[in-house]
């Protein structure tokens, strides 16, 4: 089912304080309380929280530029630059155990999980709607990993809609990983890849301890929405390189936990992201998108989603 989008203006003239427009979500699946902590990455399970490929310089560069050119023509054409409002339709695939054990979701978590996107996106001016749901018996997607056979046949076998529906798969991948997503410019060159796979104890309600209130879907929603993490590129100038988006502060590496006040590029302004739905901390530390994240996912829906 093709997504139904529709132009708001209004969306334009959503909130902003100094230039600077942050979420703060009050969801009934989950209670902001952030303790701050010493910053220390933890070595357990899950510490690596996201395996969506980081993008090159280069990459980063070009798709910028494409966008750009697409904002520029439907300017012309006497259309607002960037789509800034839709309905997006998800389609959701459970994987377990080829004997059917392993990997069980309940109805209760795939409705909490559609409630916490919708409202982080919300706001924003997105949001998902629930528009099929299959599960499948299969050893090899079970453990699914990035870059693997297991996860092309999966995708290959199960994916549903075009370009601007969202797949998401879980299931009880390795490697340390709570998920992983392809962004808006791989769709082209792949179709068949796209989406977001995430681990199925991830989903509110679940059983990975600090990472079961449903923002690892979030996090990989976010790049699949164009976002990058917010410590790409380091320590580097964020209006020109890192994450591209110049209203979140650079930050050298992932924060872990909790840290909140934590300040790594020291010598640049504002302190890390870390309540930043992109970064890595625990969920019940990151509550934000800001007004340059909402910017940049309309401007890489537009151009790379958008009736593909």
């Amino acid at each position: 089912m093709r997504i139904k989008l529709y132009l708001a203006v209004a969306a334009l003239t959503l909130a902003t304080i100094s230039g600077l427009a942050l979420y703060v979500r009050t969801s009934p699946v989950k209670a902001y309380a952030p303790v701050p902590v010493v910053y220390a990455q933890p070595s357990g399970p899950k510490a690596d929280r996201c395996g969506t490929r980081p993008a090159t310089d280069e990459e980063v560069a070009a798709v910028d530029r494409h966008a750009a050119e697409v904002r520029f023509s439907r300017t012309r054409a006497g259309l607002a630059p960037a789509v800034s409002t839709g309905v997006i339709n998800v389609y959701l695939h459970i994987i377990h155990a080829s004997d059917g054990t392993g990997g069980d979701v309940s109805s209760k978590m795939v409705n909490d999980q559609i409630r916490v996107l919708n409202n982080a996106y919300g706001p924003w001016g997105w949001s998902f709607n629930l528009a099929g749901q299959d599960a499948s018996n299969n050893d090899a997607w079970y453990t699914a990993t990035p870059g693997t056979r297991a996860e092309k046949d999966m995708k290959a076998t199960l994916r549903k809609g075009s370009g601007d529906d969202l797949n998401v798969y879980t299931n009880n991948m390795g490697q340390n990983l709570l998920g992983w997503a392809t962004f808006p410019s791989d769709y082209k060159k792949a179709p068949a890849m796209d989406g977001v796979v995430i681990l199925f104890s991830s989903l509110p309600g679940g059983s990975a301890t600090n990472y079961d209130e449903g923002d690892t879907a979030t996090h990989e929603v976010g790049h699949w929405m164009g976002l990058y993490h917010t410590f790409q590129g380091g320590c580097a100038r964020q209006d020109s390189q890192g994450d591209g988006v110049a209203d979140t502060p650079a930050e050298k590496s992932p924060a872990f936990e909790c840290p909140v006040g934590r300040d790594s590029c020291a010598t640049l302004a504002g302190i890390d992201p870390v309540e930043n739905f992109m970064d890595y901390t625990y969920d019940s530390c990151m509550f934000q998108f800001t007004a340059g994240q909402s910017d940049r996912m309309s401007s890489m829906f537009t151009a790379y989603r958008l009736n593909k």
